[in-house]
């Protein structure tokens, strides 16, 4: 089933020095922009991390230090990547927990203004894990009915993650899902919209969770001793609580979002 799109869709795999989202770089990055014609357009680059690439890490994508050594950073492509995926939504596989939050990071390193959260994001390996609870290359043989070759290699675990979205609309076309208070609905809808709302497992308001919103919509630490606890207040009643965040290994976007809402109490 092709795509029904209203912006196009850039489907991405990043390839990594590890993975945390505050310290590891990315090695290299594969985008697939599907228009809205669904014609495709490709870019792939190797990023030199400025740090080395850890050798057990390596032996999992086959990327070593002196295949980047010579390569742009991603400072230096940032700006073309920015533009590359400038009004479109976005699409991977456990995308949403680990390549957006990274690429976020990425992008304040490198002092480029955009604001990922502003785009609708769409997890293939959520949706997977929602209906059939796999991985990338069991979900490829499972939907596409092939074997999944150069797994590990960013453009190959791309344009799988492309063949199995398209096949997910095809096979839950009409399937039905009962919601905890007992409401069926079809959740597998051909509209970024729909897909994006069903694969978020959260309400981050960060990208890794450690602030989220409650039920009330009310911004909550969701982490440590004030888990639950709204941020506002805790940024009132434990003034050096903000101090020791911005000094921690929290990932900048998380820092991003917390300077955010302590500017807004200042100016309230």
């Amino acid at each position: 089933m092709l795509l029904n799109l209203k912006n196009p869709l850039v489907v991405l795999d990043l390839e990594t020095t590890g993975m945390n989202i505050a310290t590891d770089r990315i090695v290299e990055i594969a985008l697939l922009k599907i228009n809205i014609d669904n014609s495709e357009e490709e870019k792939l680059l190797l990023i030199n991390p400025e740090m080395p690439i850890p050798p057990e890490v390596s032996k999992i994508h086959g990327i070593k230090d002196e295949d980047v050594k010579e390569k742009p950073t991603f400072k230096e492509v940032a700006k073309t990547l920015a533009k590359f995926i400038e009004g479109c939504d976005l699409c991977g596989f456990n995308s949403n927990r680990f390549d957006i939050p990274l690429l976020a990071e990425e992008f304040l390193r490198a002092d480029v203004d955009i604001d990922l959260k502003k785009h609708k994001f769409v997890d293939v390996q959520a949706i997977f894990h929602k209906m059939e609870k796999r991985t990338l290359s069991a979900a490829y043989k499972f939907y596409c009915s092939k074997e999944l070759v150069d797994a590990h290699s960013a453009m190959a675990d791309t344009k799988a993650t492309y063949e199995v979205l398209k096949s997910q609309l095809d096979m839950y076309e009409n399937t039905e899902v009962e919601d905890s208070k007992g409401v069926k609905s079809k959740p597998i809808v051909n509209e970024i919209e729909k897909l994006s709302e069903f694969s978020s497992y959260d309400k981050n308001v960060d990208f890794v969770g450690r602030i989220v919103y409650n039920d009330k919509g009310v911004e909550v630490f969701n982490f440590g001793k004030n888990k639950g606890v709204p941020v506002e207040k805790v940024l009132k009643e434990q003034p050096g609580y903000y101090g020791w965040m911005m000094d921690s290994e929290f990932p900048l976007y998380t820092k991003k979002v917390l300077t955010r809402i302590k500017l807004n109490m200042m100016n309230q």
